[in-house]
């Protein structure tokens, strides 16, 4: 447990220059906050205790403003800037070394639980704030969406998607080279 912490309050660190030390990433930012009620939840999720699970992840969601299912997939290195208004639905899978900003939605489409209804994150994105990114599509590795872009199709990798609905405006391996870590 403290080994996360301390993992994901250096990630804090990597990314956001406006953090200035591992005391203030750790206490100061709700993300870390969220993915340990997130990793408690997810842990009681996959044994089935899904009302504990529920109730454990409504808990992160009151105390930072950020909502992620306990069904949801989350990798390594995980960062929600600002976090405010976050909602991860129950299917949706993220990748390592992601960056999503306040108000980001990964909401499902559909109402069929045994489908998977929201999006599939690769590594390395980087969603901007507002950003909806909605269905059973995929994010691919070092893309990047746009603030407030509504996305519904898939994604290529290394493209830069913004606009309702998003569309792609750039793509160029080497310009998303930055967020490979």
């Amino acid at each position: 447990m403290i080994r996360f912490i301390i993992e994901e309050a250096k990630n804090i660190l990597r990314k956001d220059p406006a953090v200035k030390s591992l005391f203030e990433a750790i206490f100061c930012y709700p993300s870390i906050k969220a993915l340990l009620y997130h990793r408690w939840a997810h842990k009681l999720y996959n044994k089935n205790r899904y009302t504990l699970a529920r109730i454990i992840s409504q808990r992160a969601r009151h105390k930072t403003g950020i909502e992620i299912h306990p069904g949801a997939k989350i990798g390594k290195n995980f960062f929600i800037d600002h976090g405010m208004g976050v909602v991860i639905g129950e299917t949706a899978e993220v990748g390592n070394n992601v960056t999503i900003y306040h108000g980001v939605t990964l909401g499902g489409i559909g109402d069929d639980s045994n489908a998977k209804r929201h999006p599939t994150v690769e590594d390395n994105v980087m969603i901007g704030a507002g950003a909806k990114v909605l269905g059973p599509i995929t994010i691919g590795k070092g893309a990047k969406i746009g603030a407030n872009a509504v996305v519904l199709k898939d994604v290529p990798p290394y493209t830069t998607v913004v606009g309702v609905p998003g569309k792609v405006v750039k793509s160029n391996k080497e310009d998303n080279l930055m967020y490979v870590i």
